[in-house]
């Protein structure tokens, strides 16, 4: 771990987390030789893999592409996904000499002296020409509200601290949520619970098939489309479907997923139905999602009236010295790592200008 001292620094570019998104971008620049900061918040290397669940392991992780110039190889697919990415990207941060400084809490970026950047954090100000925000989205987990909520008896918890299967041996559990990690919590807690119930606020899209280079750029451009107009972004995951493989056909034969419609209501003792349907609960899991984690930027007033930060390839399009890895179209770790490299380019575009606070003729 990096120790961090409290202090005021100039650099040419800050980046705002070490996840796939941000050392994807620490590489490029490190290439580039423009200066530059790493900001992680976590206390160790791993972005948020660091923070999956055990039974997660790497053989069944949803797509993890290898970071530039150095590959993931000879990874056991039984070990948790957790250990295998951080040790990976800690080996990758040493390789790179990218010496990022952690833990670091980014608070806000606002508008600072003769044209940059003034980034606050717990660990001081850095000043800085251009900022790539790298910050994912887990730290952000999304609860929806429903009526009575509040009077639930049981437990109530999130993806983001889901503990594993064993957690919900003999209870009673209700998953909320359409997606990968509702699919894979549901499979899991099926074999210890004593009653699973699945609820979806739209039936789930099974794919069936292949998913080559033309479909996922078909998916990736539906979610630029939202980001292009200023609208919150939707992952990749949500426009592409579930995938069939063999767990999942098992778990459809078997019943356990067999979904519901969302519940109207959550009652004490579990959640109803307008048609007068109950179910009892002890645990309501929500896998409901993540948002972007970019509350550290709102000084600068990015957001569209939609709700989202309008950007086009990286850059916000309100301010050309912000730029967005990991956001939107490029939320997956293949299309952090472009979007890496895409950055810089643009970024060094901006700084071989003339520099910012010099005088003008």
């Amino acid at each position: 771990m990096n120790n961090v001292t409290r202090g005021v620094d100039t650099v040419d570019v800050v980046v705002v987390g070490a996840g796939q998104a941000g050392l994807s971008s620490a590489y490029h620049l490190a290439r580039a030789g423009l200066g530059h900061v790493v900001l992680d918040h976590a206390p160790r290397p791993g972005g948020a893999w660091q923070y999956r669940w055990p039974s997660l392991t790497y053989g069944r992780v949803h797509g993890m592409h290898a970071l530039p110039g150095m590959e993931l190889t000879g990874a056991d697919p039984l070990r948790p996904s957790s250990e295998v990415i951080r040790e990976y990207f800690a080996s990758y941060e040493d390789r790179f000499d990218l010496r990022v400084r952690r833990p670091v809490d980014v608070s806000a970026v606002r508008e600072g002296d003769d044209g940059r950047l003034r980034v606050e954090t717990s660990a001081g100000v850095w000043s800085a020409r251009a900022l790539i925000n790298a910050t994912g989205t887990w730290d952000r987990p999304f609860w929806p509200r429903y009526p009575g909520q509040e009077t639930f008896r049981g437990r109530q918890l999130h993806t983001a601290n889901y503990p594993g299967p064993q957690e919900f041996a003999g209870a009673r559990v209700i998953v909320v949520g359409g997606g990968t990690s509702a699919v894979q919590h549901l499979l899991e807690i099926a074999g210890v619970a004593a009653e699973t119930t699945w609820v979806t606020r739209r039936p789930p899209v099974f794919r069936d098939g292949g998913f080559g280079e033309a479909e996922g750029r078909a998916a990736v451009a539906l979610v630029d489309e939202r980001v292009r107009r200023g609208l919150p972004p939707q992952s990749v995951v949500s426009v592409t479907g579930l995938p069939l493989n063999e767990a999942v056909r098992a778990g459809l034969a078997s019943g356990v997923l067999d979904h519901r419609p969302v519940f109207d209501r959550i009652t004490a003792t579990g959640a109803a139905w307008a048609d007068g349907s109950r179910v009892d609960a002890d645990v309501i899991l929500w896998a409901t999602g993540f948002r972007a984690a970019v509350d550290h930027l709102a000084p600068l007033h990015l957001r569209e009236r939609g709700g989202g930060i309008r950007v086009e390839g990286t850059r916000a399009v309100r301010d050309e010295r912000i730029h967005l890895v990991g956001y939107g179209p490029s939320a997956s770790t293949i299309g952090a790592n472009r979007a890496g490299g895409a950055a810089v380019r643009e970024i060094r575009r901006l700084l071989t200008r003339e520099p910012v606070g010099s005088p003008t003729a």
